[in-house]
């Protein structure tokens, strides 16, 4: 193990986990607080090419605290179950190609 994951006994990363799924991978990392509580981070990371042909990977990171567990899971559910029914019901059509971009009209400051 690395010093960087381990200080006078103390380990910071728990469990890891990768998981590949098309062009993306998701890190699920388990780590701990040196107060001894446990939290969850979630990493995309994906292959991008530059345009001299090489490549660099994009990461993207989230952190979960145990306090958001139970939210973080029923808004994830939520979301996942309604994708689900928008398939399912033929309500949902996908817009003209946007070259992958995505707008939304939330309102971030409108979700405290």
């Amino acid at each position: 193990m690395d010093e960087a994951n381990e200080r006078d006994g103390y380990k910071d990363e728990i469990y890891s986990n990768a998981v590949r799924a098309g062009k993306r991978t998701y890190f699920f990392d388990i780590k701990s607080t040196k107060g001894g509580d446990l939290y969850l981070t979630v990493t995309e990371s994906k292959k991008k090419y530059l345009e001299d042909g090489k490549f660099v990977f994009e990461k993207h990171k989230i952190f979960l605290y145990k306090e958001d567990f139970e939210k973080f899971m029923e808004g994830l559910d939520d979301a996942v179950k309604h994708i689900d029914k928008l398939k399912d019901s033929g309500e949902f059509t996908p817009p003209p190609s946007s070259n992958g971009t995505y707008k939304s009209d939330v309102s971030f400051d409108e979700l405290d």
